[in-house]
Formats: structure tokens, sequence, C-alpha cells
């Protein structure tokens, strides 16, 4: 696993940025906590953000390259992450952030096939853009930060 890479960039601040595998899953969930409460999320919108990470990452893991990609960053309003397996990554644009256009919402009852995960993922996160094809997927989600924690003007 990569170490994480926080900083600053056009669109908000990089919280973390991480390479994982299966045995780094239980790290980057703890990373993923410590980032969401750091952003000013409650304990329990903060594990709301565990869980949907933990599904898309468990998802590369099972049904993608076996490894992948999880980017947070923190705007004034927004805390997003982006999750994407390892043949996504290396696709040309697919590397940056991406801006979300699709809130369309999940399921409104548990689907009986495969697909929990992202039923999950909408449930829980405010946006949800998925991009998947034959060369791999990234799946964008976002999490609305409490008006306490915005700046005063």
């Amino acid at each position: 696993m990569q170490p994480s890479r926080p900083g600053s960039d056009a669109g908000g601040t990089v919280v973390l940025d991480r390479e994982f595998r299966a045995g780094s899953l239980s790290a980057l969930r703890e990373e993923v906590l410590a980032a969401a409460l750091a952003a000013g999320l409650s304990r329990d919108r903060s594990i709301d953000v565990l869980l949907a990470a933990h599904e898309l990452a468990a998802n590369v893991i099972r049904h993608g390259s076996g490894h992948g990609r999880l980017r947070m960053r923190v705007t004034a309003r927004v805390l997003s992450c982006q999750v994407s397996d390892a043949r996504a990554a290396a696709l040309p644009g697919r590397a940056g952030w991406h801006q979300a256009d699709d809130d369309a919402p999940g399921p409104t009852a548990w689907p009986v096939e495969h697909g929990h995960g992202l039923w999950l993922v909408r449930r829980t996160a405010d946006q949800v853009q998925v991009t998947a094809g034959p060369a791999g997927s990234v799946v964008f989600m976002s999490f609305n930060l409490p008006a306490a924690t915005l700046p005063t003007a």
C-alpha cells in the first residue's frame, strides 16, 4: 500500500490518496473514518462514509482488478471520494477527479441479485456517479458537510 498523499488542489484539499489491496482494507477503513471525522462529519455520518468506501474497495478486490485507489478531498461544502480499480486508474482522463452529474436515486427495496454494495453506496452518499466498462470502473461519491462547518462570511 502506498502512503497517503494529502495536499491541496484547485478543487479542494486532498485528505487521502491511497492505493489498496485485500490486505490493506483494515488500514484503509481507519484512514477513511479519520478523514471523514476531520472533515467535520458526525460520527454516524463518518461511519456511512466508511461503509460506502469499504463496499466500493471490496468490490474492486472481488470483482475488479484486485487492487485499486481511493482518493478523498474536502471543499467548503462537500467530502468527496473516488474509488477506482487499477485498470480504470490507468485510462486517460480517469486518474483525476470526476464531477458527479448523476444524482439518480438507488433502488428503493433491497435487491435480490448482486449489487448490494452499490445499493448501500447510493443510500448513504448524497451523490453517486458510476462509470464502468471493459477497461475498469470508477465510482465517485460525495457527502454534504453540515452547515455548521461551513465558513462564515
